[in-house]
């Protein structure tokens, strides 16, 4: 999609025709582009068979073949595709093969496909002594165990305003970004199980800056151009130093400063090695940040608010709250006070006070014998594929948590129904922590707002929160009335979702 939009915007002035092709889009607008006639396709390797196979796709008269990131699309199984792809092809095109490394199989196809190819050598730009250090690169090393809570923690302290954190397996993706949700961070997940148009919303909201952490997959985020990211965060370190070179390569661009993190188990130790060999640089090592490191972060962040707000003006509506308690107390207890209350407000869920073991890096030949008590997990259970990471044992992943991660990225019943407009999800801040049951949810609905059973559709019940699909036309009374009602004896917050 980037690069049909380039190539429409370049071709502007002489009126060149361009149609993306890709398995997320239906197939019936391409079809119809292609019956009106295009100048270039942009499309997946895969796509691009289907519709060589239908016939709707005629290469006899292509001129000229781009293959963009072949590296990556073989390492994606794309080999059998492209080879059919090309030769659909004339013999008489001219061919272009873009790869960040010559493997035996691009060589292959080279030698195949590519007649008589001048091969043109991009050399690394050489950079000024005053931009090397345009990307900071950290390395915290940390048992697989405590990867969960160190993550939250340090993004807690970079505090960063766009992040970018990559992970291996989409299970992974979805958890994560379940977790730091529950946290109180605006995160969503993006991969490759979900659909194009979730996809493209998610994206969308990324660029806007409506979400300050993406945790997503290598090749969800293959060819992201987004400009304003601040910190790309490795939950998992790559074991090929190219796809590492790739990942912190989203930040700092355009002359912006940028922070890579990478977490780095202790046995990971060759591979952090081999990084620091193939980019020539050594990466910095750091603590996880402790619970005092955080406390001090949040009150210079309370102290920075506190100053721009005695700066600007507006304050005399809360004089009347101050000087009668100015008869009774001192004006510095006030304002102690009122600071302990802005600090609870603005802290997190309670994350920073799970206990984090401090970790070394160490060579395989100088890895400790394991023996009772030793390298114990000891923050949550993120290794165990039945568990979700929320406290010190960990809690167990029902059927339903997992597919409340799934929901918020909109599939299932609400995805449906919303596309037709019946449908409205609402965020509730509570979940399985407190006991909520979905008969709670319904029974609060219907005694507080007055509405039957029928107005409320799918529930979802996560660890920290759920999410309840109500009909439209009813959502904000619902709203209205949840907001000041107690739902497992507790007032919780109430909202529109904000993924809805």
């Amino acid at each position: 999609m980037q690069v049909a939009e380039a190539v429409h915007r370049y071709g502007q002035p002489f009126g060149t025709r361009v149609v993306p092709v890709y398995g997320g889009q239906a197939i019936g607008q391409q079809l119809r582009s292609f019956r009106r006639g295009v100048d270039v396709v942009v499309a997946t390797p895969g796509r691009a068979v289907d519709h060589l196979n239908r016939g709707s796709l005629d290469l006899a008269r292509v001129e000229v073949v781009v293959l963009d990131e072949a590296d990556e699309m073989l390492d994606m199984g794309f080999a059998e595709d492209l080879d059919t792809i090309l030769s659909a092809t004339p013999e008489g095109r001219q061919t272009a093969l873009f790869s960040a490394t010559i493997s035996s199989q691009i060589a292959r196809i080279s030698k195949r496909h590519l007649h008589d190819p001048v091969r043109v050598t991009v050399k690394p730009e050489r950079r000024d002594r005053g931009t090397d250090g345009r990307v900071r690169q950290v390395a915290f090393v940390v048992r697989r165990a405590d990867k969960p809570a160190a993550l939250g923690r340090i993004l807690d302290l970079e505090d960063p305003a766009s992040a970018l954190v990559f992970a291996r397996t989409r299970g992974e993706v979805d958890d994560l970004a379940e977790r730091l949700a529950a946290h109180g961070h605006d995160a969503a997940a993006l991969h490759g199980g979900m659909v194009q148009e979730q996809r493209d919303r998610i994206l969308s909201r990324f660029r806007d800056g409506d979400l300050d952490v993406l945790v997503a997959t290598d090749v969800a985020a293959r060819g992201l151009d987004i400009e304003h990211v601040s910190h790309v965060v490795n939950y998992d370190i790559p074991s090929n130093p190219d796809a590492y070179v790739h990942r912190i390569g989203r930040t700092g661009r355009a002359g912006r400063e940028g922070v890579a993190i990478t977490l780095v188990e202790p046995r990971e130790h060759r591979l952090l090695r081999n990084i620091e060999a193939a980019t020539g640089t050594r990466l910095e090592l750091a603590q996880i940040p402790t619970v005092a490191d955080l406390r001090e972060r949040r009150l210079e962040m309370l102290r920075a608010a506190l100053r721009e707000t005695l700066l600007d003006d507006g304050l005399d509506r809360y004089r009347a709250v101050v000087e009668p308690l100015a008869d009774e107390f001192d004006v510095v207890d006030i304002a102690l006070a009122a600071v302990s209350l802005a600090g609870d407000a603005t802290s997190r869920d309670g994350e920073a006070e799970v206990e984090i073991a401090p970790a070394t890096l160490f060579d395989r030949d100088e890895r400790p014998r394991r023996g009772p008590g030793r390298d114990r997990e000891r923050v949550g259970s993120a290794a165990r594929p039945d568990r979700v990471p929320g406290g010190p044992q960990g809690t167990r992943r029902s059927g339903t948590a997992a597919a409340a991660g799934r929901e918020r990225d909109g599939r299932g019943r609400a995805g449906r129904a919303d596309a037709t407009g019946g449908w409205t999800r609402l965020f509730v801040g509570g979940g399985r922590r407190i006991g909520m049951r979905p008969g709670d949810l319904v029974g609060a609905i219907t005694n507080e707002a007055g509405v039957t059973g029928d107005s409320i559709g799918a529930i979802q019940i996560a660890d920290a929160f759920s999410l309840v699909d109500v009909e439209s036309r009813q959502a904000d009374a619902i709203v209205g009335a949840l907001q000041g009602a107690t739902i497992r004896g507790r007032r919780l917050p109430v909202r529109r979702d904000r993924e809805a």
